[in-house]
């Protein structure tokens, strides 16, 4: 079997304030993107590895992931787009792995356990419970609406699917003019159920400043000393 994982770190820092990408963001002693792609690097069941970022970013990313078996791909304008364009560059495998770059705390393990599904199922991604509870509000911010908890899941990364059946949803999104901001959205399209693995609050996204802490906190936690 052969399995490619796609890590998509083609975002920009504007969220965090900042002028770089937030990948190359310094959590624990490693960069943000160095530390999502060598959960990859370190698995057997991962065979290759690639890359999707800004044209801009391209340098300094080769240089903090020299490995031989990571490429390098331009993003798109969008989510989409951008797991379109590593796509098109893979020949033949058997499953994709779309993971977030901006979720260096996801474990192999969680890796494993959303593969196996995915083997089950041809898609698979992996998600936390909501421990809130979700309101549905109109325009006006009225409430109209309180949906059973027990029914929601905040959908994490990573996502895996069957590499053909991904592509003919590509390709049936493209057809039909959609552009979806979640994978597992893009193979239901196609008729495709997606199974969910529970996975771990710890397996955060980088997205503002305030992330940044926790992460180092969780880091922390599971070394069991100071970084």
């Amino acid at each position: 079997m052969y399995n490619i994982a796609i890590v998509l770190a083609a975002g920009n820092g504007t969220r965090m304030g900042i002028d770089k990408s937030k990948l190359l963001i310094d959590i624990g002693g490693k960069t943000v993107i160095e530390r999502s792609v060598a959960v990859f690097e370190n698995m057997a069941e991962i065979d290759e590895i690639i890359v999707v970022c800004r044209e801009c970013d391209v340098e300094i990313f080769s240089k903090l992931l020299p490995q031989e078996n990571i490429t390098f791909v331009i993003g798109g304008e969008t989510r989409q787009q951008s797991v379109k364009n590593a796509v098109e560059t893979i020949d033949d495998c058997d499953y994709i792995i779309i993971h977030d770059g901006a979720r260096p705390l996801v474990t192999p393990e969680t890796v494993v356990k959303t593969l196996d599904e995915a083997q089950i199922r041809k898609a698979a991604a992996t998600g936390v419970f909501v421990k809130d509870t979700v309101k549905v509000v109109d325009e006006s911010l009225n409430i109209v609406g309180t949906p059973n908890r027990k029914n929601l899941v905040l959908i994490q990364t990573p996502q895996i699917f069957e590499f053909n059946t991904y592509k003919n949803a590509l390709e049936a999104a493209q057809k039909d003019g959609k552009d979806y901001t979640d994978d597992c959205q893009l193979v239901e399209h196609i008729g495709v159920e997606c199974g969910v693995v529970i996975g771990e609050y710890e397996n955060i996204k980088i997205t503002t400043k305030g992330d940044v802490p926790m992460a180092e906190s969780i880091l922390k936690a599971r070394a069991g000393k100071e970084l």
